[in-house]
């Protein structure tokens, strides 16, 4: 059995007294000693060279009633004991010079002894594992007698131990995950995982965030989640604001985001606060940050690390404390090598960097966004919106398939879905309504057939393709054109052999398609790197 060790600070109140009457008291250091059923080995007592006396009092008061309790005191000298940082900072040095053997022993410490301020650091020092133990509250016994003993309980601050806490931790986390994601039942793994991750950072970062993506792929969207999930969580107090640096033009740029003073230039009739200052204690999205000017970039990585700017025309420093989100569609690390945006801004605001996936790749998550989309739209026309059987199966089955371009990504999703519930007699959508949609998007989407050839032209010499049939080069950039949008081999085959795959006894899409590349003189790796063989 292991050896029980109980670590603490002197009572100077609590455990003082010279008379024998002081037996009569509750002394929470002597009281622990005192129980029966429970054998201290080694009580270590922090104190003050102020109480000296105290000490020596407890060692004997101590070797009195548990003469095997070894009693180990030591000095901590604390400047001011209700200040919290000397208090931590001494229990942080104790902790690590002192030689902790959690095989031979078990440590309890207490927090009924010393300042609040002292046992909340005592908390704190095992809650982080500086102290490997539980916590051991003391209480007096409910009426003072003359064996004042009380009674004691163990916290153990290891929340894995506690069922219902992790279960409402897991709840807890489930449902700002589902906020993340609107309620909708997304399936794809990558997407999923990556919301997991975003409402983890979002809990506990206050860092800038950088959502890539293509122009429809819910960047602003997660933004607003974002701010909506620590708003919730009282994390936040101030507004969301929200500006597509695309729109920002000229001399304009700067004093929409930094703001201005009155007289700063021609048209400048009163001050603009700008949209950073809008921010404070809030959250700021600027999407499409690409599209900033160089002189807007150096001004915004002032803010972000300073929280503080000079608004046009000011010499006067102005203060705002927000948190950033920013969005683009563009490569930001070509930009950089190109000159076109700022090193250091960019180094700054890439430490969370999350890249949301097309609706084209995530071709799963296309029917639960058709349902969310629909129930939308219902409640915005105050009746129920709903396919038949037949619409709904013919609608997502092009949707899923390789026709569908996607090209706008959820923008294009929410219109079509907007048309068909407008349109829809009844609110029913029936076939017909459908097959005029599809059409609607293939003629959204349309593109004359010399461009679809470009990718194979890249990757073929005029006298290979001269070589193929146009039947050949059509369906080879079908399937290029699907290989581009995929992240690996296996997604590709997935999406390309959707439905013959269901028809093989056992399948394996990627060596499928490797053997058709083949055919053409293609493998993987040399067509991400767009070259054949």
């Amino acid at each position: 059995m292991k050896k029980k060790v109980v670590i603490g600070f002197i009572g100077s109140q609590l455990d003082a007294g010279g008379a024998i009457s002081r037996w009569e008291r509750w002394r929470p250091t002597v009281a622990i000693t005192q129980h029966e059923d429970l054998l201290i080995h080694r009580l270590v007592l922090f104190y003050d060279r102020r109480h000296l006396s105290l000490v020596k009092l407890l060692k004997e008061d101590i070797a009195a009633v548990s003469p095997g309790t070894q009693v180990e005191a030591i000095e901590i000298a604390i400047r001011d004991p209700w200040d919290f940082g000397d208090v931590y900072a001494a229990l942080f040095d104790f902790a690590g010079r002192y030689a902790f053997d959690t095989e031979q022993e078990d440590y309890w410490i207490h927090i009924t002894t010393g300042t609040h301020v002292a046992q909340i650091c005592l908390f704190l020092m095992v809650e982080a594992r500086y102290f490997p133990g539980v916590l051991l509250q003391t209480s007096p016994p409910k009426k003072q007698s003359s064996n004042a003993i009380g009674t004691y309980t163990l916290i153990d601050l290891d929340l894995s131990r506690y069922d219902g806490i992790a279960q409402r931790f897991a709840r807890q986390q489930a449902d700002a995950i589902a906020l993340l994601k609107s309620g909708i039942s997304t399936r794809n793994q990558a997407f999923n995982y990556l919301i997991s991750e975003v409402e983890h950072v979002a809990a506990r970062s206050k860092a800038p965030m950088l959502l890539m993506g293509a122009t429809g792929a819910g960047k602003s969207f997660l933004a607003m989640r974002v701010y909506e999930l620590k708003k919730a969580r009282h994390q936040i107090e101030g507004l969301f604001v929200e500006i597509n640096c695309a729109t920002l033009r000229g001399d304009g740029a700067a004093s929409a985001l930094f703001g201005h003073v009155k007289g700063a230039f021609t048209g400048a009739l009163q001050e603009r606060a700008g949209l950073l200052r809008s921010a404070h204690k809030g959250l700021l999205f600027l999407d499409e940050i690409g599209e900033l000017g160089t002189d807007e970039q150096a001004m915004l990585l002032k803010a972000i690390e300073e929280k503080s700017f000079y608004p046009v025309g000011s010499d006067k420093l102005v203060s705002s404390d927000f948190q950033l989100i920013a969005g683009t569609h563009r490569d930001l690390h070509k930009d950089v090598q190109a000159g076109r945006f700022r090193e250091d801004l960019f180094a700054r605001i890439n430490l969370w960097t999350y890249e949301l996936p097309s609706l084209a790749q995530r071709p799963e998550d296309i029917a639960p966004n058709m349902d969310y989309l629909l129930a939308q739209q219902s409640n915005e026309l105050g009746k129920k919106v709903h396919f038949n059987k037949e619409a709904r199966h013919t609608y997502l089955q092009f949707a899923i398939s390789t026709d569908a371009k996607w090209t706008g990504n959820f923008r294009d999703l929410s219109a079509s879905i907007l048309r068909l519930a407008t349109l829809a007699e009844g609110g029913r959508i029936d076939g017909q309504l459908v097959s005029q949609e599809i059409q609607r998007l293939r003629k959204l989407w349309a593109v004359d057939q010399e461009p679809l050839l470009t990718l194979i032209d890249g990757l073929f010499s005029p006298e290979q393709l001269a070589g193929l049939d146009l039947f050949d080069r059509l369906q080879l950039q079908a399937v290029l054109a699907v290989c581009q949008q995929c992240a690996s081999l296996s997604e590709a085959g997935r999406r390309l052999f959707a439905v013959s795959r269901g028809q093989r006894s056992s399948a394996n899409d990627a060596d499928r398609l490797r053997k058709y590349l083949a055919k053409f003189g293609l493998d993987w790796a040399g067509l991400k790197q767009g070259r054949a063989f």
